[in-house]
C-alpha cells in the first residue's frame, strides 16, 4: 500500500528564534520553502533527489572568501583592504581585524545551518513514503542526509561552542514556548553528532558507484574521517576542561555547558575513531598519499617531480588522498583571483589581480631542508635571514639563477617552494613544463613596477608571498583577456590530514613511549612524502638545537602542531586548530607583516612592514549569537564576553 506523505507543517526551529520578525506571535508561522508541495517534493524518486540535493547545497563554501571563516578569517591569509570596489564580502576577513560583534555577528551561520538542518529533517521525515525507491538505495540517502545532519551541527559546535540541537522538526500547532529551546552541553552536542555518524555508517557505500554523477557525495570513508575530526575537536583543550567557560550556563540552571574537568579518556575515543577511519580508508580501500606519476611528453628532474607531488596533492581533483572534497565549493575564482601574471606578453588581464597573500609569519613556520624548525636549525642565523643572497646554478629550480632575494628563501624545505610563491621564485607549470632547461621556467618579480609588483593601492601582491598551492600547475594564461583554469573542488579532508589526527590523539591520550613511537610513524608518513628527514633523523642531527624534543610529549606536541601547519596550510585548517588548542591568544601576538612592496631596489624591498596588529580574546574564541536573537528566543544565553 502505498504510504502517505508526512504533510505536517513545521515550526522553522532552526530559524524560529534566529529570524528575526515582526512579533513572536507570528514567527511560528515560518514554514520551509515548498512545504506546501510536499506531496510532490517526495511523490517520486526523481523529486526526492532534488531534496537530497537541497540538502547538500548548504555545505559551506570552502573555496570562497566571503563564506568561510577559515580561509581569512585568521593569521595566515591576508587580502588587500583598499579595494574601490570588494570582490567578495569582508566579514571573514573583520573577523581577522577584530570586528567582530553581537550586534551583527560577521560570518554568522547561525540562521544557514539551521535551514540546512530544518531541511535535512523534512527529507529523513518524508523519504519513506516516496514509493519507486530501492530499500537500500532509500537507506543510502537516509545515511548521506544523517551525515550531513551531523556535519552541520559541527559547523555550528566550532563556532558557537555548545547549541541547540534540532533532533527534529516541531509541528506549527504546539505551544509557543516550545520553540524557545536551550543550549544543551557540549559533550551532549558531540554525543548527538557521533550518534548521527554512527547511524550513518551502516547505509553508505565504500564509494561512490556512479563517479560520473555521485563524486562528492557522501560514503563511509567521508563518515568515519568526520567522525575522527569531530572526536579530536571534542578531546581537544577548547572542548575538554575548559575552565574560562565556567560562568556559561543556561538560565535557572548553575551547570556549565562546559564540562569543567578535563578527561584524558576523550582522547582515547578520538584514538579508536582515528583508527577506525584509517583502517577503511588505508587498508580495505589501498587509499595512499598522492605521488605525480610522471609524463612522458616532458623531461622532468626529481627536483620538479617532488613539486608537482605536493602541488597536486591539494589540486589534482579525486587523487589518491583526498577522502571529502567539497562538490557544492570550486576554486577557480580563488584560482583567478590568487594566480600572478607570468607571461610577460600577456600583463593587461584585468581579472588577475593578486588579492591573497601569505603573511612572514606563516612563510617562516616552513622548515629548513633539514626538516627542522628555522628557528632550530643550527644552519641557519635567524638575525641574518632578511640579509640579500644571489641564487646559483644549482638552486635554479628554487630560486632564479643570478637574483638577488633574501636568505630566508634558501635552504628550505620542498613544500615551501611548491606552495609560496615569493619574489625571485620559480613558478613551475602554466604552460612551460619541461625543466630541461630551467632557466625557460616562470619566474615571480615582485618589486614595485615589475610584472608581479604593486601598481595600485588596489592591485598588485598583499604581503609579497603568493598562495601557490591553491593554483593549478596546468592553468594557462593564453591572451591578454583569458585565463583557462583547470578547476577542482575544494578538498575538505585529505589522508594527510587523517594522519596527522591520528598522531595527536595519540600522543594526548598517553605519555608513553609506545604511544609517542606510533605517533611519529605517522608523522613520518607525512614528512616521507613531503621530501624532508623522519623525525629522529631530523632532531637527532647535527643541525637540531633541541635534540631530545621529539623523545617527550610536550616536544612531540610540538612537532605534530607545527607539522599541521604546513601541510594543510591555506585549507582553512589553523583558524580551527588553534582555537581548539586555545593558542590563538599567543598566536596573534605576531603581527601580520609583509615586506614593503612599495621599493623597487632588493635592499627597501625586503624590509618587513607590519600591515596589522591583531587582538584576540578569550571571548573571540567563539562567535557570538546575535543579540536580536536572544531577544526573540529568551531561552539563549550569550556566549562569554558578548
Amino acid at each position: 500500500m502505498k504510504k502517505t506523505v508526512n504533510k505536517q507543517r513545521y515550526a522553522v526551529i532552526g530559524l524560529g528564534w534566529v529570524c528575526m520578525l515582526c512579533a513572536c506571535s507570528k514567527y511560528l508561522d515560518v514554514v520551509p520553502e515548498g512545504v506546501s508541495r510536499l506531496e510532490n517534493a517526495f511523490a517520486m524518486r526523481e523529486e526526492a533527489k532534488k531534496y537530497l540535493y537541497t540538502c547538500y547545497s548548504y555545505m559551506p563554501r570552502s573555496a570562497d572568501p566571503s563564506s568561510d571563516p577559515g580561509l581569512i578569517g585568521g593569521d595566515d591569509m591576508w587580502t588587500i583592504t583598499a579595494h574601490s570596489s570588494p570582490y567578495f564580502s569582508y566579514d571573514a576577513f573583520n573577523i581577522a581585524r577584530g570586528m567582530q560583534n553581537s550586534t551583527n555577528p560577521l560570518a554568522n551561520k547561525w540562521n544557514g545551518m539551521y535551514r540546512a538542518i530544518r531541511d535535512c529533517n523534512i527529507f529523513l521525515e518524508n523519504i519513506e513514503t516516496v514509493p519507486d525507491m530501492e530499500e537500500i538505495e532509500r537507506r543510502q540517502w537516509i545515511a548521506e542526509v544523517k551525515c550531513l545532519k551531523a556535519y552541520y551541527h559541527f559547523w555550528l559546535l566550532q563556532m558557537y561552542g555548545p547549541v541547540p540541537l534540532v533532533r527534529k522538526n516541531l509541528p506549527i500547532d504546539i505551544n509557543t514556548e516550545e520553540p524557545r529551546v536551550k543550549r544543551e552541553a557540549v559533550d551532549t552536542c558531540v554525543n548527538y553528532i557521533v550518534q548521527l555518524l554512527n547511524e550513518a555508517a551502516a547505509g553508505l557505500p565504500l564509494t561512490v558507484i556512479n563517479e560520473t554523477e555521485e563524486l562528492g557525495r557522501i560514503t563511509l570513508p567521508i563518515a568515519l574521517s568526520l567522525k575522527a575530526k569531530v572526536l579530536v575537536t571534542a578531546a581537544s583543550r577548547l572542548f575538554n576542561g575548559n575552565t574560562d567557560q565556567q560562568t556559561l550556563h543556561n538560565l535557572g540552571d548553575n551547570s556549565p555547558l562546559f564540562d569543567q574537568e578535563y578527561r584524558p579518556e576523550k582522547w582515547d575515543r578520538a584514538v579508536k575513531a582515528c583508527e577506525e577511519a584509517i583502517h577503511l580508508c588505508v587498508d580495505s580501500l589501498g587509499m595512499k598519499l598522492y605521488e605525480y606519476p610522471g609524463d612522458s611528453r616532458y623531461k622532468l628532474t626529481d627536483t620538479i617531480m617532488l613539486q608537482l607531488t605536493l602541488r597536486n596533492a591539494f589540486t589534482e581533483k579525486w587523487n589518491s588522498e583526498i577522502i571529502w572534497a567539497n562538490t557544492q565549493s570550486l576554486s577557480s575564482t580563488l584560482q583567478l583571483w590568487t594566480a600572478p601574471k607570468l607571461n610577460p606578453s600577456f600583463q593587461d588581464y584585468s581579472q588577475m589581480r593578486f588579492l591573497f597573500g601569505v603573511p612572514i609569519k606563516i612563510a617562516e613556520m616552513f622548515y629548513s631542508e633539514h626538516g627542522l624548525p628555522i628557528e632550530e636549525d643550527r644552519s641557519w642565523d635567524m638575525n641574518r635571514r632578511y640579509e640579500l643572497r644571489t641564487g646559483v646554478a644549482d638552486e635554479k629550480r628554487y630560486i632564479v639563477e643570478n637574483e638577488q632575494t633574501v636568505r630566508a628563501h634558501f635552504n628550505r624545505e620542498p613544500r615551501f617552494y611548491a606552495w609560496i610563491g615569493f619574489d625571485r621564485g620559480i613558478w613551475h607549470g602554466q604552460g612551460v613544463y619541461s625543466d630541461a632547461d630551467a632557466n625557460a621556467l616562470w619566474r615571480l618579480i615582485c618589486k614595485m613596477g615589475e610584472r608581479n609588483g604593486v601598481f595600485t593601492t588596489s592591485y598588485g601582491p598583499t604581503t609579497g608571498y603568493f598562495p601557490k598551492k591553491w593554483v593549478h600547475y596546468e592553468n594557462v594564461q593564453s591572451t591578454a583577456t583569458s585565463y583557462t583554469i583547470v578547476n577542482y573542488p575544494w578538498p575538505l579532508m585529505r589522508l594527510s590530514d587523517l594522519f596527522l589526527l591520528y598522531a595527536e590523539a595519540l600522543n594526548e591520550a598517553k605519555d608513553s613511549p609506545t604511544n609517542r613511537s606510533l605517533a611519529i610513524e605517522y608523522l613520518n608518513k607525512v614528512r616521507r612524502r613531503a621530501g624532508i628527514p623522519e623525525v629522529a633523523d631530523a632532531w637527532e642531527s647535527q643541525w637540531s638545537a633541541n635534540v631530545l624534543k621529539h623523545t617527550t610529549q610536550r616536544g612531540l606536541q610540538d612537532i605534530i602542531r607545527r607539522e599541521r601547519t604546513i601541510e594543510l596550510a591555506f585549507e582553512g585548517h589553523r583558524f580551527w586548530d588553534i582555537r581548539r588548542w586555545m593558542t590563538a591568544m599567543n598566536e596573534y601576538k605576531t603581527p601580520v607583516m609583509g615586506w614593503d612592496l612599495m621599493q623597487s631596489a632588493p635592499a627597501y624591498f625586503y624590509t618587513p612592514q607590519v600591515l596589522f596588529r591583531q587582538q584576540f580574546g578569550v571571548k573571540d574564541y567563539f562567535w557570538p549569537i546575535r543579540n536580536s536573537d536572544i531577544t526573540v528566543n529568551p531561552n539563549l544565553v550569550q556566549n562569554t564576553g558578548w
